[in-house]
């Protein structure tokens, strides 16, 4: 039990809530841990999903299966994320994607109910939830605007562009490459190289593997107008 509360003080869910406060959330709930192997799949696209799922150990990855056949990564998780929190609720709750154990893994299950539970009986928890489904709103209303701009060179001067207010530099550092890059843009990864090496020649960044530079704040603004 204490390292199941170990983990879970480091995800969202229970931020600042004391490991007594966890514990006794856990037996006020039916929760269920399962096992997962490398490989082995954990829920599949337009599966009902009645559950939140807590990572607690391993590695998970976010798939999304096109009729060609092609596999594209939508996200990938690890010890302390959770995934399910914004359909668990919803009128048609299945998983949109498939979620794919790509190490040895192991996930707490809540059910939705118990989620309920949790959060009359501790404000924390109901709070740390709100804002979780918030953000995801705000991380969707911003997909949306990426996809509302009608060229690549806009929609990596957004992207840029709010990295910029995030990270608060002009050396933006990202933890991916342009494969993924290129997914969160929903642009094609070759056409994503292309612009990104036209907009260093041009002078508005420059950039050094996983490292974008914005040389001239202006001209990269600029992109948006134009």
């Amino acid at each position: 039990m204490n390292k199941i509360v170990d983990v879970l003080s480091k995800c969202v869910l229970f931020k600042d809530m004391t490991n007594n406060e966890i514990k006794k959330s856990l037996e006020s709930i039916d929760y269920k841990i399962s096992s997962f192997k490398k490989g082995e799949i954990i829920a599949i696209e337009e599966e009902e999903c009645v559950n939140l799922g807590i990572i607690l150990d391993g590695l998970v990855e976010i798939q999304k299966t096109f009729p060609s056949g092609n596999i594209v990564t939508l996200n990938r998780f690890k010890s302390g994320n959770i995934f399910g929190e914004a359909i668990v609720f919803s009128k048609k709750h299945v998983y949109p994607a498939t979620i794919m154990s790509i190490d040895n893994s192991k996930i707490m299950f809540i059910h939705k109910n118990d989620i309920i539970n949790i959060c009359s009986i501790n404000n924390k928890f109901l709070g740390n939830f709100m804002t979780i489904l918030s953000d995801r709103i705000l991380m969707l209303n911003s997909k949306i605007k990426i996809l509302s701009y009608e060229t690549i060179r806009k929609k990596i001067a957004n992207f840029l562009l709010d990295e910029y207010k995030k990270q608060n530099n002009n050396f933006l550092e990202f933890s991916y490459g342009r494969k993924k890059m290129a997914e969160v843009l929903n642009v094609p990864r070759p056409s994503l190289s292309r612009e990104l090496a036209k907009m260093r020649d041009e002078g508005i960044i420059d950039f050094d593997k996983n490292v974008i530079k914005i040389v001239d704040i202006k001209l990269l603004e600029g992109c948006l107008i134009n």
